[in-house]
């Protein structure tokens, strides 16, 4: 495997992904840009010995197309993608239970990112997305995830249906979260291994890929609006995970 560099831009998430566990390789700085958070970078930058420099605005803007950078950005190395068995084999070398987070049809970059960074923050071994019809790991996402992506292997499959079936065969038990569902998501017992299946925004989890569930759960909601955004809904779900197995006697 072999990785590659993404561009993250603006202040804060530079900063975040310092302070983060992210592989920064370096920060560039538009010449003259000067403030508080720019002041922090630096300072972190120098303490976890990351390199600085400075570029005019020709320069710079040559590095990326973002409008939003602030007038910094941070060159970040992230996770190369790698297949299934690579996921599982790594988490058989751990020996943990697995936990896995599956997305069917993710298609805005903003969320894949926030999922990610949701799944490094808890533990989760690897991210499956497919290959056609959703957002893949670009600088957006990256961006998104504060730097995430440099730690969290992802798989990309043709056929995710397929995929989950091929999980099952491995001992995980799936869970997809379906707004229609009779039982609640913290109903589950994620203890085991377990892979959690996030639909699109909008449609939810296709058909085929739904059938192959072997539970389907539900996040209740008391207000007007009918669900949840697909990165806070499987945030939610993926810290009952986290939850569950940091309790007493189930680590």
């Amino acid at each position: 495997m072999t990785t590659k560099e993404n561009v993250i831009g603006g202040r804060n998430p530079v900063l975040e992904a310092l302070k983060s566990s992210a592989s920064v390789k370096r920060i560039v700085l538009l010449t003259g840009i000067h403030g508080r958070v720019i002041d922090e970078i630096k300072a972190l930058a120098s303490q976890k010995r990351v390199s600085t420099s400075e570029l005019g605005k020709t320069e710079f803007h040559a590095l990326t197309n973002d409008p939003s950078t602030q007038g910094v950005i941070a060159i970040v190395e992230t996770t190369p993608q790698v297949d299934l068995a690579s996921i599982l084999q790594s988490v058989k070398s751990k020996k943990e239970a697995g936990f896995l987070l599956i997305l069917d049809e993710i298609e805005d970059p903003q969320n894949l990112g926030a999922l990610i960074r949701s799944a490094e923050c808890t533990g989760v071994h690897g991210v499956v997305i497919p290959k056609h019809h959703a957002a893949s790991v670009n600088s957006t996402v990256v961006k998104a995830s504060a730097g995430a992506t440099a730690y969290v292997p992802v798989a990309e499959v043709t056929n995710v249906a397929t995929t989950i079936k091929q999980l099952k065969e491995n001992g995980y038990w799936v869970t997809g979260l379906d707004a229609n569902a009779d039982q609640l998501f913290s109903a589950v017992d994620y203890k085991g291994h377990v892979a959690i299946v996030i639909g699109s925004e909008g449609r939810g989890i296709r058909r085929l890929v739904r059938e192959q569930c072997d539970f389907l759960v539900r996040i209740p909601l008391k207000g007007r609006i009918e669900s949840l955004n697909a990165s806070v809904a499987g945030a939610l779900v993926m810290y009952e995970v986290l939850r569950q197995r940091a309790l007493p006697g189930n680590t």
